[in-house]
């Protein structure tokens, strides 16, 4: 069975990463470009996990795991935060929010995929 991912990071080269990174791997993957154009994006699909960065213009990452919550469809699904941000107080306040995990940038391809299949099954 491929799990269908979201990937929402404002970085195009972060998502060329994840997304090779992914579709290597087996998993359908989807993108999206910032916490607004995620909300979108799961408007048609169903997702597995999704994978959320934390700084993003237009809805940033804590703003997306918030609204994410919030819908119906997606209340229990799995979020991975894959951020260059590394404080405790931002895990904290990203858990708060509904995040499952949280991974450092950049990332090792083995393990983001050990902790997507983890958190996904």
């Amino acid at each position: 069975m491929s799990l269908s991912v979201l990937a929402v990071d404002d970085s195009r080269t972060m998502r060329d990463m994840i997304n090779l990174a992914l579709r290597t791997e087996g998993f359908d993957v989807h993108l999206a470009d910032d916490g607004e154009h995620g909300l979108e994006v799961l408007d048609d699909i169903d997702p597995d996990v999704i994978i959320t960065d934390i700084n993003m213009p237009r809805l940033d990452g804590f703003g997306f795991i918030d609204a994410v919550r919030l819908r119906e469809d997606t209340r229990t699904t799995p979020i991975l935060v894959l951020t260059t941000e590394s404080s405790a107080e931002l895990k904290t306040k990203a858990r708060t929010a509904g995040a499952t995990g949280w991974i450092v940038k950049p990332f090792a391809q083995d393990k983001l995929v050990r902790a997507l299949k983890m958190v996904a099954g």
